[in-house]
């Protein structure tokens, strides 16, 4: 089917309202294959308005007499309203842009079409594999190897073609193991933690079932993972589930990993909701937002029932529960739920960026977010393909990704100098791993992106955030290294709502944010007089 099969209507006039802090434009509207775009005229004075129709998330229509009214909710949470001549051709302009905006081909998506000027295709998709990890950790400790039993994806599909594994443990041992865990995906190396030896491992639930199965490569690996730490090593074995959810999980055919059959090995239920409950949660927090004519105590009941805050105080404090048995108890620790695709890597990345001084930079964040999320098989397109507005949302719809990114908001707010990036990036990973012009968050899976040949055909979005301009928007001015770990308080008085972005479209920016911006200005206006200040030469006399 063409693009051209789906606009009714091409072109209209039209009136958009963008929010009470943004000035109304008036134009003539377009609809393309991927965009709605707003022309003002030769003769106004603002530029051309552009909005991917992948990012709209709801559509509401009214007409009257002679007009109509489309009121388009995004994905980015932006609430627009088109008001445009003529009832048919609103119709038609609302008809084509729910068609544009719900087609499932990934491979007509617009990151196929999306070519920007000074970026070639196939740049920064090399920036963060698995080999440059590995790297690192092979400076660390000889323990682990990088394994590619996974090549042809036939081990486990959502796992990438590289994973990093006990040295002591072949990959038949491998490939045995996989097919005792949920979707194949046994134990792999997420983090090592060099100063006290220990390791982050993450895999999926096993396939005990009411049996009680045991598998004794299993069995191995794990033991592997422990004596590659240091002799006598212990571990724990941090379940995403509560005790009841695993035990049900058992019935039909999951479980846990039984005590006897994984001797120093310790069991901790760390429950952590996901799944529908989650974009729930998300939704209501959305709906509190948006109403204006709320009372303040409302308002705080609204925002206390949705419980948002409190999935975030869990999460972290999880993380932190994992980060202490490496740092303080040095443990090994392993990380799952069921699937091992959601909250075991909110975990996981979490619990690295409180331990790891280099998860913390401007690099070493997106290959966090690149290894943890988009290589270990988060399936963003499932979970990302409608936001808080739609009604059509599947069963498959989370916002976890949301909140591994509102947790990392909550750390850079309590430790403002120890994150070499602002609230700039985490929206715009927001943004984009819900609607994107990139390709790096498209499809579920490395073997997903692989027979849709992503890596050739689209653009990565980190050559996009690594441009010298963007990079520079992107960073904290007050960033100062801090070799420690970083251990939030995570009471609820301590968390607190991210205006920046449940707020971003609704009111004007707070005296602290603008604050921000002044001390943002000052330091790059400093830099820029340092590099145009002359250099003296060491041969020269210096007064």
């Amino acid at each position: 089917m063409e693009f051209s099969d789906l606009i009714r209507t091409g072109r209209a006039q039209a009136k958009l309202l963008r929010g009470p802090e943004a000035p109304p434009l008036r134009g003539t509207l377009c609809l393309t294959g991927h965009h709605l775009l707003l022309s003002p005229g030769p003769q106004a004075t603002s530029e051309l308005w552009l909005l991917l129709l992948r990012s709209v998330d709801s559509i509401e229509k009214r007409v009257a007499s002679d007009s109509g009214t489309i009121t388009l909710r995004c994905k980015d949470l932006r609430v627009l309203q088109l008001e445009i001549e003529g009832v048919e051709a609103s119709l038609d302009i609302a008809r084509s842009i729910e068609a544009l905006s719900s087609l499932e081909s990934v491979i007509t998506s617009f990151p196929f079409f999306y070519r920007p000027k000074g970026l070639r295709l196939g740049d920064a998709w090399h920036f963060h594999p698995p080999e440059r990890y590995y790297k690192r950790v092979a400076r660390e400790t000889n323990a682990w190897r990088l394994s590619e039993v996974n090549e042809d994806f036939s081990v486990c599909p959502s796992y990438p073609r590289a994973v990093i594994v006990p040295r002591s443990v072949d990959d038949g041992a491998l490939a045995r193991s996989a097919r005792f865990r949920q979707g194949g995906r046994f134990p792999v190396l997420s983090y090592h933690h060099a100063p006290s030896g220990t390791v982050l491992v993450r895999s999926s639930q096993p396939l005990t079932g009411p049996q009680k199965r045991r598998c004794a490569e299993d069995e191995e690996l794990l033991r592997a993972v422990l004596l590659g730490a240091r002799p006598g090593a212990r571990g724990f074995i941090v379940d995403t589930r509560s005790s009841q959810a695993a035990k049900q999980a058992r019935m039909t055919g999951g479980g846990t990993e039984a005590k006897a059959a994984y001797p120093g090995w310790k069991r901790l239920h760390r429950p952590l909701e996901r799944g529908q409950p989650l974009q729930e949660s998300f939704v209501r927090l959305v709906e509190a937002c948006g109403d204006l004519q709320q009372s303040t105590d409302s308002w705080l009941r609204r925002l206390e029932g949705c419980c948002w805050l409190a999935h975030v105080k869990e999460a972290l404090s999880t993380a932190c529960l994992a980060a202490q048995g490496m740092e303080r108890e040095g443990a090994c620790i392993l990380v799952h739920g069921a699937e091992g695709t959601d909250s075991t890597l909110l975990v996981t990345s979490l619990a690295q960026l409180i331990l790891d001084p280099l998860s913390r930079t401007m690099a070493g964040f997106q290959e966090l977010v690149e290894r943890e999320w988009i290589q270990a098989g988060h399936p963003f397109q499932l979970r990302c393909a409608h936001s808080a507005f739609s009604h059509a949302r599947s069963k498959h719809e989370a916002p976890t990704f949301l909140l591994f990114l509102d947790c990392v908001w909550q750390l850079g707010r309590q430790f403002p100098l120890s994150l070499e990036f602002g609230e700039g990036l985490l929206l715009a990973l927001f943004e984009h791993a819900y609607a994107s012009p990139f390709g790096t968050f498209l499809c579920n899976s490395e073997k997903e992106r692989c027979l849709c040949e992503v890596r050739t055909r689209t653009h990565s979005l980190w050559s996009g955030l690594n441009q010298p301009k963007e990079r520079r928007k992107l960073r904290n001015p007050l960033y100062a290294p801090n070799p420690l770990a970083i251990w939030p308080s995570v009471e609820l008085q301590s968390l607190r709502l991210w205006q920046g972005l449940f707020l971003r479209w609704i009111r004007p920016p707070e005296p602290s944010e603008v604050a921000w911006e002044k001390v943002w200005q000052i330091v790059t206006d400093k830099e820029k007089t340092k590099l145009s200040q002359p250099t003296v030469s060491a041969s020269e006399p210096q007064l």
